[in-house]
């Protein structure tokens, strides 16, 4: 993999996990059934059903998760361990002007 396809790659995989990181318990469950008093002593019914459980959002995250730690590490590796080459000067400072 090039060093340009792991940054992107990295992206997407910290846009999923952030994605992922805000459902929040609200956002599993979806009203279904609503009951309206239809005459005295009748109390409002609501019932929440899960779209999905909390053990799949968390799996979910937990695998893009490790994902970006992997590709994370392996770009570091390569950040550390890849040398290049600039031009004279790139590292010199400043030089402060004498009055």
């Amino acid at each position: 993999m090039k060093l340009a396809e792991a940054l992107l790659r990295r992206k997407e995989l910290q846009e999923k996990v952030s994605r992922i990181k805000t459902v929040q318990e609200k956002d599993i469950y979806e009203v279904k059934t609503q009951r309206r008093a239809a005459h005295e002593g009748i109390d409002d019914v609501i019932a929440a059903v899960p779209k999905l459980s909390l053990a799949e959002v968390t799996a979910e995250y937990d695998f893009y998760a490790k994902r970006l730690r992997l590709i994370d590490a392996a770009i570091q590796q390569a950040n550390w361990m890849t040398e290049i080459e600039c031009g004279a000067g790139v590292t010199e400072d400043y030089p402060m002007p004498t009055k």
